[in-house]
């Protein structure tokens, strides 16, 4: 059942790779350029740029200049470490993830610079994936780039959703996140490719929409600040920057309405819904009726781990079962141990199912993983329980609930075994949560 478990998430990774998506999206039709359901013949277009940031944005970039060839003028793309690829005419950036290092500023210098070239008669196309909040930032006036990282540590740490982070990091951005990216590109013509890693797939919060109009204010980022009680522990710039936020004594990012956003294009081209859906479609063929539960799980990882379990144990339709959920989860960090809101979440569950099922033949088989390959500042993507893992566990004497409260996990299942090590996966739709029920 772990081997299906595995072949199931796979199958979910796979139906988002972006050489699948982009090829569907950016084609040539004859002499005409198609880009979403932009239609562009030759003498319409004077260049084509092409920008990207995120976890996937380098793959994006590959599979894009397969498509348009030397059609290519210009661009830059930002990604995480170890996710480049060696490109024909588009630079390739790797940068700091969860938290901004100087090759983010580097990056957000570069993709500032490149649209600033762009004119009325150009085309920018913005390849756009989850993590690219961190993987470019450019640091508003009078703040430092260590000042900036403190922000992002905390948020990271307080167990803030990424709706509630971006909306403070796009109020920490002079010109690019929240829609600002429009102005610095404007007159020229933006077409957006978007893989969503954010609930219910908001543009305007994926990757802190810098193409798309921003509903929030400064006040709704103070509003976070003070809900986590930050304030006392963030620099004074920081500080200092939200209050002239505050005060309207600068600009606000631009909102829906404003003429910036009659030349920009969206489209989401890649969900946790479609890679739910071909999980399903893998699970069927392997003999399991497959539920897809939900795609917007949410909340604090191991009291959702607890009522997962809860309802697998209702559980009462027909069997072998396949149960899939879809979302992230958030852990607030309160001891100084290794892992990520997968592997918490896992360790959660194996807590709950040893409790639940205490008849090893009867127990399910259950996997929380990233589709990124990359859960917390770990090298594993998540980690599968199952009677083998529970079993190492009491041969090593691993107690799992002290793992658990020391935010511990990635030590647990280095031991009892019951990691997934994917390496890059060059896709990020959030995670995905698999249980086989015998």
């Amino acid at each position: 059942m772990r081997n299906d478990a595995l072949k199931i998430f796979s199958a979910a990774v796979r139906a988002v790779q972006p050489r699948y998506l982009l090829a569907r999206h950016i084609r040539w039709q004859q002499d005409k350029l198609l880009l979403g359901e932009q239609l562009f013949a030759q003498g319409d277009i004077n260049k084509v740029f092409i920008i990207g940031a995120g976890k996937a944005s380098a793959a994006m970039a590959r599979e894009a200049e397969i498509v348009l060839g030397s059609r290519t003028d210009d661009g830059v793309v930002v990604t995480k470490y170890g996710h480049g690829f060696t490109l024909n005419t588009i630079r390739c950036i790797e940068a700091g993830h969860p938290v901004p290092d100087e090759n983010s500023l580097l990056g957000g210098r570069e993709m500032i610079r490149l649209v600033k070239n762009a004119g009325e008669k150009d085309v920018v196309i913005a390849l756009i994936s989850g993590g690219a909040s961190a993987l470019v930032v450019d640091c508003p006036p009078g703040v430092l780039l260590p000042e900036l990282q403190i922000v992002f540590k905390r948020l990271l740490q307080c167990g803030a959703t990424i709706e509630e982070m971006n909306t403070v990091r796009k109020h920490l951005s002079a010109g690019i996140k929240g829609g600002q990216l429009m102005r610095t590109a404007w007159p020229a013509t933006v077409i957006n490719f978007i893989l969503s890693d954010v609930i219910g797939d908001p543009l305007d919060s994926i990757a802190s929409g810098p193409t798309v109009a921003d509903r929030s204010t400064f006040a709704d980022a103070w509003d976070i600040i003070r809900k986590y009680q930050l304030a006392e522990k963030l620099p004074v710039s920081i500080i200092r920057w939200l209050h002239l936020g505050l005060n309207k004594q600068i600009p606000e990012t631009p909102k829906p309405g404003d003429p910036i956003f009659t030349k920009s294009f969206n489209y989401l081209i890649g969900t946790n819904r479609i890679a739910l859906e071909a999980a399903a479609e893998t699970a069927r063929s392997l003999r399991y009726t497959p539920v897809i539960v939900t795609d917007a799980l949410k909340g604090e990882a191991r009291e959702k781990a607890q009522e997962l379990v809860a309802q697998v144990r209702q559980y009462d339709g027909p069997r072998p079962a396949c149960l899939l959920l879809g979302g992230e989860t958030t852990v607030t960090v309160n001891h100084p141990g290794k892992g990520g809101r997968n592997q918490e979440f896992a360790l959660a569950a194996l807590i709950a199912l040893q409790q639940a099922f205490p008849d090893s033949e009867k127990l399910p088989v259950l996997l929380s993983a990233g589709t990124d390959g990359t859960d917390g500042p770990t090298d594993a993507a998540g980690a599968v329980v199952d009677a083998a893992v529970i079993k190492q566990a009491a041969q090593r004497v691993l107690t799992a609930e002290d793992y658990l409260t020391r935010n511990d996990s990635w030590n647990f299942f280095h031991q009892a075994g019951g990691h997934i090590i994917t390496g890059p996966t060059f896709t990020n739709v959030m995670d995905i949560v698999v249980v086989l029920i015998p």
